[in-house]
């Protein structure tokens, strides 16, 4: 099979996940549906979901849910995450991952090669490599370099 190939069967599955991962979301508040596929370069995916909290500051976006969960485990190779989100009740709609996520995935991820795949409700799938949703993001080297 090659590489385009394996990628649409990825970003398919990923998908799909993604939007099972969406059912378990705890938004109260804005109402907003959000499930997260992470694939590591093993094969494993491990899902999340955004968990809302009224204190606004403790709530937790599906992206980090599903690589906390994936971290607390031992993993720490990842090659791509679907992201599937909006409102609750809606037909349409897509959510892209905010800085903080962008942010965790900088932590972890290769940005040249990382995928990111945005789903809509209807399936639609948009890709982007991390590289480009966070161009100048603050990563393991410029946290290191610094040090004597």
């Amino acid at each position: 099979m090659d590489a385009y190939l394996d990628a649409h069967i990825d970003a398919r599955r990923l998908a799909f996940r993604a939007a099972e991962a969406r059912a378990n979301a705890y938004a109260p508040y804005s109402c907003f549906l959000v499930g997260a596929a992470l694939l590591t370069k093993g094969g494993k995916i491990y899902t999340g979901c955004n968990i809302e909290n009224a204190a606004f500051s403790p709530t937790n976006c599906a992206e980090r849910t599903a690589f906390f969960k994936a971290v607390s485990e031992g993993e720490r190779d990842f090659t791509a995450i679907a992201v599937a989100g909006w409102a609750q009740g809606a037909q349409s709609g897509r959510a892209y991952p905010c800085g903080v996520c962008l942010q965790v995935m900088a932590e972890f991820c290769e940005a040249e090669s990382f995928l990111v795949y945005a789903v809509d409700a209807a399936g639609g799938i948009e890709a982007f490599l991390l590289k480009n949703l966070m161009p100048y993001g603050f990563g393991k080297q410029s946290a290191t370099k610094h040090r004597s």
